[in-house]
Protein backbone atom coordinates (compact mmCIF):
# COMPACT_ATOMS: atom_id res chain seq x y z
CA UNK A 1 0.00 0.00 0.00
CA UNK A 2 1.35 3.07 -1.09
CA UNK A 3 1.04 5.92 2.25
CA UNK A 4 2.36 9.36 0.25
CA UNK A 5 1.24 11.60 -1.53
CA UNK A 6 0.25 11.60 -5.24
CA UNK A 7 2.03 13.81 -7.47
CA UNK A 8 -0.88 15.84 -8.04
CA UNK A 9 -1.48 16.16 -4.15
CA UNK A 10 2.42 17.35 -4.00
CA UNK A 11 2.03 19.94 -6.81
CA UNK A 12 -0.42 21.80 -5.02
CA UNK A 13 1.44 22.11 -1.80
CA UNK A 14 4.15 23.57 -3.96
CA UNK A 15 2.11 25.90 -5.36
CA UNK A 16 0.70 26.64 -1.97
CA UNK A 17 3.55 27.57 -0.44
CA UNK A 18 4.97 29.35 -2.88
CA UNK A 19 1.86 31.64 -3.08
CA UNK A 20 2.42 32.07 0.78
CA UNK A 21 6.12 33.34 0.09
CA UNK A 22 5.49 35.31 -3.27
CA UNK A 23 1.79 36.71 -2.87
CA UNK A 24 1.36 36.86 0.71
CA UNK A 25 4.47 36.81 2.55
CA UNK A 26 4.64 37.06 6.47
CA UNK A 27 4.70 41.36 6.15
CA UNK A 28 1.70 41.07 4.33
CA UNK A 29 0.22 38.74 6.33
CA UNK A 30 1.10 41.00 9.62
CA UNK A 31 -0.36 43.68 7.98
CA UNK A 32 -3.72 42.34 7.41
CA UNK A 33 -3.82 40.63 11.39
CA UNK A 34 -2.67 43.65 12.48
CA UNK A 35 -5.77 45.72 10.95
CA UNK A 36 -8.57 43.25 11.15
CA UNK A 37 -8.57 43.34 7.15
CA UNK A 38 -9.78 40.87 4.53
CA UNK A 39 -8.05 41.10 0.94
CA UNK A 40 -10.43 40.65 -1.26
CA UNK A 41 -7.59 40.50 -4.23
CA UNK A 42 -5.95 37.30 -2.12
CA UNK A 43 -9.74 35.53 -1.71
CA UNK A 44 -10.19 36.06 -5.65
CA UNK A 45 -6.66 34.81 -6.48
CA UNK A 46 -6.95 31.59 -4.38
CA UNK A 47 -10.59 31.24 -6.11
CA UNK A 48 -9.00 31.00 -9.08
CA UNK A 49 -6.83 28.33 -8.33
CA UNK A 50 -9.45 26.24 -6.82
CA UNK A 51 -8.55 26.14 -3.11
CA UNK A 52 -11.86 27.28 -1.84
CA UNK A 53 -13.90 24.52 -4.21
CA UNK A 54 -11.75 21.74 -3.59
CA UNK A 55 -14.52 19.79 -1.47
CA UNK A 56 -17.28 21.12 -3.44
CA UNK A 57 -18.54 18.43 -6.44
CA UNK A 58 -18.11 19.05 -10.26
CA UNK A 59 -21.63 19.66 -10.19
CA UNK A 60 -21.81 22.71 -8.20
CA UNK A 61 -18.19 24.40 -9.99
CA UNK A 62 -16.09 22.51 -7.73
CA UNK A 63 -13.09 20.28 -7.79
CA UNK A 64 -14.74 17.46 -6.17
CA UNK A 65 -12.01 15.90 -4.18
CA UNK A 66 -11.27 14.84 -0.53
CA UNK A 67 -10.23 15.81 3.04
CA UNK A 68 -7.00 14.85 2.67
CA UNK A 69 -6.67 17.24 -0.19
CA UNK A 70 -7.85 19.90 1.40
CA UNK A 71 -5.35 19.01 4.46
CA UNK A 72 -2.56 19.47 1.77
CA UNK A 73 -3.94 22.44 1.38
CA UNK A 74 -4.75 23.72 4.90
CA UNK A 75 -1.05 22.72 5.70
CA UNK A 76 0.62 24.42 3.28
CA UNK A 77 -1.18 27.45 3.92
CA UNK A 78 -0.10 27.43 7.07
CA UNK A 79 3.40 27.22 7.25
CA UNK A 80 3.12 31.28 6.44
CA UNK A 81 0.15 31.90 8.78
CA UNK A 82 -2.24 32.21 6.28
CA UNK A 83 -4.95 34.99 7.55
CA UNK A 84 -7.52 34.36 4.85
CA UNK A 85 -10.34 31.80 6.39
CA UNK A 86 -9.66 28.85 3.97
CA UNK A 87 -10.52 26.53 6.82
CA UNK A 88 -13.76 28.22 7.48
CA UNK A 89 -15.14 28.54 4.28
CA UNK A 90 -13.78 24.36 3.83
CA UNK A 91 -16.09 23.61 6.86
CA UNK A 92 -19.05 25.67 5.74
CA UNK A 93 -18.53 23.63 2.46
CA UNK A 94 -18.40 20.07 4.48
CA UNK A 95 -21.49 21.44 6.38
CA UNK A 96 -23.68 22.28 3.24
CA UNK A 97 -22.73 19.05 1.34
CA UNK A 98 -23.54 17.05 4.33
CA UNK A 99 -26.50 18.50 5.75
CA UNK A 100 -28.33 20.63 2.97
CA UNK A 101 -31.20 19.81 0.31
CA UNK A 102 -29.74 19.77 -3.41
CA UNK A 103 -31.91 22.92 -3.69
CA UNK A 104 -30.08 24.36 -0.74
CA UNK A 105 -26.34 23.10 -2.18
CA UNK A 106 -27.42 25.08 -5.75
CA UNK A 107 -28.23 27.88 -4.53
CA UNK A 108 -24.85 28.23 -2.04
CA UNK A 109 -22.05 26.73 -3.33
CA UNK A 110 -21.48 27.56 -7.03
CA UNK A 111 -20.70 30.96 -5.21
CA UNK A 112 -18.57 29.38 -2.43
CA UNK A 113 -16.71 27.55 -5.05
CA UNK A 114 -15.74 30.57 -6.82
CA UNK A 115 -14.95 32.94 -3.99
CA UNK A 116 -17.81 34.94 -4.50
CA UNK A 117 -19.09 34.30 -1.37
CA UNK A 118 -16.98 34.08 1.72
CA UNK A 119 -18.46 31.54 4.44
CA UNK A 120 -18.04 30.30 8.42
CA UNK A 121 -19.49 28.10 10.60
CA UNK A 122 -20.50 28.50 13.96
CA UNK A 123 -21.53 25.29 16.18
CA UNK A 124 -21.23 25.35 19.56
CA UNK A 125 -21.97 28.14 22.01
CA UNK A 126 -19.72 27.33 25.26
CA UNK A 127 -15.66 27.68 24.27
CA UNK A 128 -15.06 24.95 26.33
CA UNK A 129 -18.15 22.35 26.07
CA UNK A 130 -18.60 19.80 23.24
CA UNK A 131 -21.82 18.59 23.60
CA UNK A 132 -25.22 19.22 21.97
CA UNK A 133 -26.56 20.79 25.13
CA UNK A 134 -24.31 23.33 24.26
CA UNK A 135 -25.85 24.41 21.63
CA UNK A 136 -28.50 27.19 23.46
CA UNK A 137 -29.38 29.41 20.15
CA UNK A 138 -32.64 28.81 19.19
CA UNK A 139 -35.10 29.02 15.66
CA UNK A 140 -38.48 28.94 16.45
CA UNK A 141 -41.36 29.22 13.69
CA UNK A 142 -42.61 32.44 12.80
CA UNK A 143 -45.22 32.63 9.95
CA UNK A 144 -43.41 31.02 6.59
CA UNK A 145 -40.23 31.58 8.08
CA UNK A 146 -38.61 31.28 11.99
CA UNK A 147 -37.26 33.92 14.44
CA UNK A 148 -33.63 33.46 15.92
CA UNK A 149 -32.39 34.00 19.19
CA UNK A 150 -29.30 33.55 21.20
CA UNK A 151 -25.50 34.47 20.73
CA UNK A 152 -23.22 32.55 19.06
CA UNK A 153 -19.59 33.52 21.01
CA UNK A 154 -16.18 32.83 19.13
CA UNK A 155 -16.96 32.24 15.52
CA UNK A 156 -14.20 32.13 13.43
CA UNK A 157 -13.59 34.85 10.35
CA UNK A 158 -17.47 35.94 11.18
CA UNK A 159 -16.10 39.78 10.87
CA UNK A 160 -15.09 38.64 6.92
CA UNK A 161 -17.51 36.28 6.21
CA UNK A 162 -20.53 37.08 3.66
CA UNK A 163 -22.69 34.03 5.18
CA UNK A 164 -22.51 32.42 8.04
CA UNK A 165 -23.91 29.01 9.27
CA UNK A 166 -24.87 29.25 12.98
CA UNK A 167 -25.94 25.71 15.11
CA UNK A 168 -29.17 26.41 16.60
CA UNK A 169 -32.08 24.09 18.01
CA UNK A 170 -35.15 24.46 15.81
CA UNK A 171 -38.48 23.19 16.07
CA UNK A 172 -37.60 19.69 14.99
CA UNK A 173 -34.23 19.28 16.41
CA UNK A 174 -30.61 20.64 15.86
CA UNK A 175 -30.59 22.68 12.37
CA UNK A 176 -27.60 24.83 11.16
CA UNK A 177 -29.56 28.40 10.57
CA UNK A 178 -28.27 30.86 7.15
CA UNK A 179 -27.60 34.32 7.73
CA UNK A 180 -26.16 37.29 5.76
CA UNK A 181 -23.80 39.30 7.63
CA UNK A 182 -26.39 42.00 7.74
CA UNK A 183 -28.42 40.08 9.08
CA UNK A 184 -26.66 39.78 12.43
CA UNK A 185 -24.70 42.00 14.89
CA UNK A 186 -20.83 40.61 14.80
CA UNK A 187 -18.96 42.23 17.47
CA UNK A 188 -14.98 41.52 16.88
CA UNK A 189 -13.50 39.60 20.35
CA UNK A 190 -9.87 40.09 21.30
CA UNK A 191 -7.81 36.47 20.80
CA UNK A 192 -3.99 36.05 21.00
CA UNK A 193 -3.73 35.00 17.69
CA UNK A 194 -4.44 37.93 15.09
CA UNK A 195 -4.38 36.09 12.27
CA UNK A 196 -7.17 33.99 13.39
CA UNK A 197 -10.22 36.65 14.05
CA UNK A 198 -13.46 35.84 15.86
CA UNK A 199 -16.16 37.40 16.85
CA UNK A 200 -19.36 37.08 18.76
CA UNK A 201 -22.75 37.26 16.47
CA UNK A 202 -26.01 38.10 17.64
CA UNK A 203 -28.95 36.23 16.69
CA UNK A 204 -31.56 38.17 18.89
CA UNK A 205 -34.43 38.43 16.42
CA UNK A 206 -33.35 37.59 13.57
CA UNK A 207 -35.61 36.53 10.97
CA UNK A 208 -34.89 33.98 8.38
CA UNK A 209 -36.36 32.07 5.80
CA UNK A 210 -37.77 28.41 5.82
CA UNK A 211 -35.15 27.70 3.52
CA UNK A 212 -32.76 29.34 5.29
CA UNK A 213 -33.03 26.44 8.04
CA UNK A 214 -30.63 23.20 7.31
CA UNK A 215 -31.60 20.71 9.36
CA UNK A 216 -28.74 18.60 11.09
CA UNK A 217 -28.25 15.48 12.91
CA UNK A 218 -25.90 14.99 16.26
CA UNK A 219 -24.14 12.72 14.15
CA UNK A 220 -23.62 15.11 11.53
CA UNK A 221 -22.68 17.84 14.29
CA UNK A 222 -20.03 15.14 15.49
CA UNK A 223 -18.90 15.01 11.94
CA UNK A 224 -18.56 18.31 11.25
CA UNK A 225 -16.76 18.93 14.63
CA UNK A 226 -14.37 16.02 13.48
CA UNK A 227 -13.71 17.74 10.37
CA UNK A 228 -12.71 20.99 12.61
CA UNK A 229 -10.59 19.55 14.77
CA UNK A 230 -8.79 17.80 11.60
CA UNK A 231 -8.49 21.51 9.82
CA UNK A 232 -6.94 22.80 13.18
CA UNK A 233 -4.31 19.80 13.36
CA UNK A 234 -3.26 20.51 9.36
CA UNK A 235 -3.03 24.11 10.16
CA UNK A 236 -0.65 22.94 13.22
CA UNK A 237 1.29 20.67 11.23
CA UNK A 238 2.21 23.52 8.89
CA UNK A 239 2.95 25.77 11.36
CA UNK A 240 5.14 23.23 13.63
CA UNK A 241 7.19 22.88 10.28
CA UNK A 242 7.51 26.47 9.68
CA UNK A 243 8.43 27.38 13.37
CA UNK A 244 11.24 24.07 13.21
CA UNK A 245 12.80 25.74 10.00
CA UNK A 246 12.97 28.92 11.45
CA UNK A 247 14.62 27.95 15.04
CA UNK A 248 16.99 25.47 12.98
CA UNK A 249 18.00 28.25 10.98
CA UNK A 250 18.81 30.68 13.58
CA UNK A 251 20.65 27.68 15.84
CA UNK A 252 22.64 27.42 13.12
CA UNK A 253 23.19 31.10 12.27
CA UNK A 254 23.46 32.60 16.03
CA UNK A 255 26.87 32.40 17.42
CA UNK A 256 27.36 31.93 21.04
CA UNK A 257 31.14 31.11 22.83
CA UNK A 258 32.47 31.30 19.48
CA UNK A 259 30.47 28.79 17.38
CA UNK A 260 27.14 28.14 16.42
CA UNK A 261 24.41 27.29 19.07
CA UNK A 262 23.12 24.39 17.30
CA UNK A 263 26.37 22.78 18.24
CA UNK A 264 25.47 22.57 22.00
CA UNK A 265 23.97 19.22 22.97
CA UNK A 266 21.02 21.35 25.01
CA UNK A 267 19.75 22.79 22.11
CA UNK A 268 20.26 20.09 19.63
CA UNK A 269 18.20 17.58 22.08
CA UNK A 270 15.46 20.35 22.52
CA UNK A 271 15.17 20.78 18.01
CA UNK A 272 14.98 16.56 18.24
CA UNK A 273 12.17 16.76 20.22
CA UNK A 274 10.17 19.27 18.53
CA UNK A 275 10.81 17.36 15.01
CA UNK A 276 9.60 14.20 17.07
CA UNK A 277 6.49 15.32 17.79
CA UNK A 278 5.96 17.34 14.84
CA UNK A 279 6.15 13.84 12.64
CA UNK A 280 4.11 12.42 15.27
CA UNK A 281 0.73 14.37 14.83
CA UNK A 282 1.88 14.76 11.35
CA UNK A 283 0.87 10.99 10.36
CA UNK A 284 -1.74 10.98 13.02
CA UNK A 285 -3.12 14.08 11.07
CA UNK A 286 -2.86 12.38 7.15
CA UNK A 287 -4.44 9.15 8.75
CA UNK A 288 -7.29 11.32 10.12
CA UNK A 289 -7.62 13.42 6.30
CA UNK A 290 -7.73 9.89 4.78
CA UNK A 291 -10.47 8.37 7.31
CA UNK A 292 -12.61 11.73 6.02
CA UNK A 293 -13.74 10.07 3.15
CA UNK A 294 -11.74 6.32 2.89
CA UNK A 295 -12.83 5.49 6.49
CA UNK A 296 -15.54 7.27 8.10
CA UNK A 297 -16.46 4.72 10.51
CA UNK A 298 -12.33 5.02 11.97
CA UNK A 299 -12.76 8.75 11.62
CA UNK A 300 -13.64 10.23 15.09
CA UNK A 301 -10.58 7.75 16.92
CA UNK A 302 -8.19 9.25 13.60
CA UNK A 303 -9.52 12.59 14.71
CA UNK A 304 -9.12 12.72 18.50
CA UNK A 305 -5.42 10.71 18.42
CA UNK A 306 -4.28 13.47 15.85
CA UNK A 307 -5.97 16.85 17.39
CA UNK A 308 -5.10 14.60 20.98
CA UNK A 309 -1.51 14.60 20.80
CA UNK A 310 -0.85 17.95 18.67
CA UNK A 311 -3.00 20.18 20.86
CA UNK A 312 0.06 19.53 23.44
CA UNK A 313 2.84 18.89 21.50
CA UNK A 314 2.28 22.21 18.71
CA UNK A 315 2.05 24.01 22.02
CA UNK A 316 5.42 22.84 23.22
CA UNK A 317 6.89 23.16 19.53
CA UNK A 318 6.19 26.72 20.15
CA UNK A 319 7.31 27.51 23.60
CA UNK A 320 11.12 25.94 22.39
CA UNK A 321 11.02 27.48 19.19
CA UNK A 322 10.06 31.08 21.35
CA UNK A 323 12.58 30.29 23.98
CA UNK A 324 15.61 28.42 21.80
CA UNK A 325 15.67 32.44 20.18
CA UNK A 326 16.28 33.61 23.56
CA UNK A 327 15.50 37.28 24.02
CA UNK A 328 14.62 38.13 20.17
CA UNK A 329 11.86 35.32 20.45
CA UNK A 330 9.83 37.09 22.46
CA UNK A 331 9.71 40.38 20.82
CA UNK A 332 6.72 41.67 18.60
CA UNK A 333 9.21 42.52 15.54
CA UNK A 334 10.32 38.72 15.14
CA UNK A 335 8.25 36.08 13.65
CA UNK A 336 8.61 33.15 16.23
CA UNK A 337 6.14 34.77 18.80
CA UNK A 338 3.41 34.59 16.04
CA UNK A 339 3.62 30.62 15.85
CA UNK A 340 3.23 30.67 19.53
CA UNK A 341 0.20 32.50 19.36
CA UNK A 342 -1.29 30.18 16.93
CA UNK A 343 -0.73 27.16 18.87
CA UNK A 344 -2.76 29.03 21.93
CA UNK A 345 -4.96 29.67 19.60
CA UNK A 346 -5.31 26.36 18.37
CA UNK A 347 -4.90 23.99 21.46
CA UNK A 348 -8.46 24.54 22.71
CA UNK A 349 -10.29 24.38 19.21
CA UNK A 350 -12.88 21.84 18.18
CA UNK A 351 -11.90 20.22 21.78
CA UNK A 352 -8.33 20.21 23.83
CA UNK A 353 -6.39 17.08 24.58
CA UNK A 354 -8.36 16.71 27.52
CA UNK A 355 -11.23 15.88 25.68
CA UNK A 356 -9.84 14.01 22.69
CA UNK A 357 -7.37 11.82 24.75
CA UNK A 358 -10.39 11.27 26.88
CA UNK A 359 -12.73 10.52 23.80
CA UNK A 360 -9.59 8.21 22.29
CA UNK A 361 -10.18 6.22 25.78
CA UNK A 362 -13.65 5.72 25.33
CA UNK A 363 -13.89 4.61 21.99
CA UNK A 364 -11.48 2.03 22.91
CA UNK A 365 -14.04 0.82 25.97
CA UNK A 366 -11.98 1.90 29.16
Amino acid sequence: MNFGFTEEQNLLRDQVERFMQDTCPMPRVRELSNTGGFDEALWKQIGELGWLGLLIPEAYGGLGLKWIDQVVVLEAAATGLCPLPIASHALASTAILACASDAQKSRWLPAMASGEAVCTLGLYDDANWIDPSAITASAKASGEGYVLGGTKPFVNDASNADYLLLAVHGPEGLALAAVGKEEVRITPQPTMDSTKPMASVDLEGVHISADSLVPMTQEQLSYLTDCGALAVTAEMVGAGEAILNLTSDYAKQRIQFGKPIGQYQGVKHRLADMYVDLESYRSLCYFAGWCADDDPQELARAVSLAKGYASDAFNQIGIDGVGLHGAIGFTAEYDAQLFLKRSKWARPMFGDSDFHLNRVASLGGL
